[in-house]
């Protein structure tokens, strides 16, 4: 049996007939834009200042670490490492954000769906806040917080934040009103109620808002950064056009890229799914 021939089954043994179909599609579209990249290397159908090669773009690697001395530069942020600083600056940015503005939006979007009343109030608030887009937000954060940290920030907390009230409000009113009951005529508490029936329930709304939060923040993030940022991915992607290093853009770009899709796939999509599969698949506001 040729080599081929045993990782074939190695894979179809590991990940199935169906998953590895699945996979198998997915690919075709990377491999048909990084073929017709490979190839505009060659033909030049473009020039190398609106397209670089791949190896120009791998080469950028390198370029920018070329000062870095080591595994304790890196971890210490050193401005001689420049591609991994700013690779961490930006995924320290987001998990600051996540981390304040996931338990903050799920908090008061569950205590505002708790009430019809108030919900139904608050909902057109939630709509217009979704409406702006956080970059929209930038020229003020930069003259309330000038160029650095607190403006990327903000502007991640004001796209999560709304996002998960949003997601969070509307999964809790689309419980029905009988399981809450059901719960209180039983003896249990408030606090039993948003434990067992409000956040339970509200899961899978909460989860899809997770993910949503992700993309529209990973997005807001990079235009932050490039606009009124001092590090991070967004920022050498601005610093790396300004001087015509378009490998340099494209390698950021490919990393963006690269971290969302391992996070969503490998992250939020199980988490999605461990969810809906738990506690249900839809909800429907009341």
């Amino acid at each position: 049996m040729s080599i081929p021939r045993n990782i074939a089954m190695a894979l179809y043994r590991r990940f199935g007939r169906q998953r590895l179909r699945r996979i198998a599609l997915g690919s075709i579209p990377f491999i048909v834009l990084i073929t017709l990249w490979y190839m505009n290397g060659i033909f030049h159908w473009l020039p190398p200042v609106f397209i670089p090669t791949i190896y120009s773009v791998f080469e950028a690697i390198f370029v920018l670490q070329e000062g870095c001395a080591g595994i304790v530069e890196i971890v210490a942020l050193d401005n001689n490492c420049l591609m991994t600083t700013n690779i961490f600056s930006s995924l320290g940015r987001v998990v600051l954000a996540m981390l304040v503005g996931l338990p903050l939006g799920i908090g008061f979007g569950i205590l505002a769906g708790m009430n019809r009343t108030v919900s139904k109030f608050l909902e057109p608030i939630g709509i217009f806040a979704n409406s702006i887009s956080g970059i929209a937000w930038v020229p003020l954060a930069i003259v309330w917080f000038g160029v650095g940290w607190m403006t990327t920030l903000f502007i991640m907390l004001n796209t999560i934040f709304w996002l998960m009230f949003f997601n969070a409000m509307l999964g809790v009113r689309g419980i029905s009103r009988t399981y809450e009951q059901s719960v209180l005529t039983l003896g249990g508490s408030s606090w039993d109620v948003i434990t067992q029936v409000y956040l339970p329930g509200a899961m899978p709304s909460i989860i899809s808002g997770m993910r949503m939060s992700m993309g529209f923040g990973w997005r807001a993030l990079i235009a932050a950064e490039m606009i009124g940022g001092d590090s991070g991915l967004g920022f050498m992607i601005f610093s790396s056009a300004e001087e015509y290093k378009v490998e340099e853009v494209f390698l950021g770009v490919l990393i963006i890229s690269m971290i969302f899709l391992l996070t969503d796939r490998y992250l939020l999509m199980p988490l999605e799914k461990w969810t809906s599969n738990r506690w249900g698949l839809v909800w429907r506001p009341a």
